[in-house]
């Protein structure tokens, strides 16, 4: 799918800059694209023997030729010199075990002292490619198996050569929820057996989240009807940062670094927001259909190659929005493969959330959580939710957005003081 989005194909066409906010961080949209602001971001060391490793891919699984660039799975690594904790760290919708904010954690603990693991998303392209069981990512227990295996498999090769004293978790964003349903299987099969897991920014249903991230493209100055315009601003700016790169896979944290210098105004902003997902999201449901020859963007059964032209395709996924991603292919799907309890579809989307989970949360006082009051991937109650569930273990930000303030220093210690304490 990153052959869809080669940055040197679209043209520049900058934003209209906004005017100075006074406090980014009372603005949740300007607070979740622009992040910590300079002067309250924690400092991190900017070197860490890090390594990327990569897994073997599994015996017998079927690469369409046109995702053959996928047919492997890269994770981040970086040890201690002698024995510590270890941290696997989940990535959020779309991003890879080497993305922005992934990376800027695992730096973090590791200056604190622990050992730590980067994992793409679920949601990631090559994650599905070659991790994915079902090939359609969202269902959490599913997706929660498919990590487990993959840290395992991971484990298996560090594991001889790394001296874990305890095992930690975390995630942010949909890594987060990832991260609860994972720390909810260890409980059965018991390879890890998680001393604490903190939950960064979860989506509560996701079904709302994807509701809301959709309805955030309606914001786009002259509508819907303007999509074109706004995307090719946004590669544009991405194309302008990053124009030495050969190929960019989108997540909201790489578009995000490409205007936090110079962001839109406000009613752009919230468009940014959604438009910056649906492009993470079009590499999901793009990859996901291939995988499955589902027959969703491209017709059931006909082959495509790495010689393809792929811009119709990228033209009819980009139009394709998370909710129809779960109303017409994800619950279609399981629901055709008997690989779901659920009886109708609003059952399949309840399973999908943390309520759905909600006794284990509350009586499992190993898993903290962290958030802002006004995350802007939130509905109304669902903080409520976050505070009745952890208790004292809800970490709740009056500001921050989206993500918009984990690189703060306070936000950091607190997260290093919970996996110490």
């Amino acid at each position: 799918m990153t052959r869809l989005l080669v940055v040197a194909l679209l043209a520049f066409a900058p934003f209209v800059a906004a005017e100075p906010a006074p406090n980014a961080r009372a603005n949740p949209y300007l607070a979740t694209v622009v992040g910590a602001p300079p002067e309250l971001k924690a400092r991190v060391p900017e070197h860490i023997p890090l390594e990327t490793r990569r897994l073997p891919l599994e015996e017998g699984r079927v690469i369409p030729d046109v995702l053959r660039y996928g047919a492997r799975l890269d994770y981040s690594y970086a040890k201690q010199k002698g024995p510590a904790p270890l941290i696997f760290v989940i990535a959020g919708t779309g991003a890879a075990h080497d993305s922005e904010l992934t990376q800027f954690l695992m730096h973090a603990f590791y200056a604190a002292g622990f050992h730590v693991v980067g994992i793409s998303s679920p949601t990631y392209p090559t994650f599905i490619i070659a991790a994915s069981s079902t090939r359609v990512p969202g269902e959490q227990r599913h997706d929660a198996q498919d990590i487990y295996t993959v840290m395992q498999k991971i484990w298996a090769e560090i594991g001889p050569h790394t001296q874990a004293t305890h095992f930690y978790l975390t995630g942010y964003s949909i890594g987060a929820t990832n991260a609860a349903f994972v720390s909810m299987l260890d409980e059965e099969r018991k390879a890890f057996n998680f001393d604490k897991v903190l939950l960064l920014d979860p989506s509560v249903q996701i079904y709302n989240s994807i509701s809301k991230l959709d309805r955030f493209i309606e914001n786009i100055p002259g509508g819907v009807d303007n999509f074109d315009v706004v995307f090719n601003k946004i590669v544009g700016r991405v194309g302008a940062k990053y124009r030495r790169a050969t190929t960019v896979t989108f997540s909201p944290e790489l578009v995000y670094a490409a205007v936090r210098d110079d962001p839109p105004a406000n009613e752009e902003l919230i468009a940014l927001i959604g438009v910056s997902f649906r492009l993470a999201s079009s590499a999901l449901i793009f990859t996901s259909d291939v995988m499955t020859n589902y027959g969703f963007i491209k017709p059931a059964n006909e082959i495509l190659t790495q010689n393809t032209n792929l811009d119709e395709y990228l033209q009819v996924s980009l139009r394709v929005g998370l909710t129809d991603y779960f109303h017409e292919f994800m619950w279609p799907y399981f629901e055709s493969t008997k690989s779901t309890t659920a009886l109708t579809r609003h059952q399949f989307a309840q399973l999908q959330s943390l309520t759905s989970i909600a006794s284990y949360l509350a009586a499992a006082q190993k898993i903290g959580v962290v958030s802002n009051r006004d995350d802007v991937i939130l509905e109304r109650g669902e903080t409520e939710f976050l505070t009745d569930t952890f208790g004292a273990r809800a970490k709740i930000y009056p500001t921050g957005g989206h993500l918009g303030n984990l690189e703060e220093r306070q936000v950091i210690d607190y997260m290093v003081q919970y996996f110490k304490r």
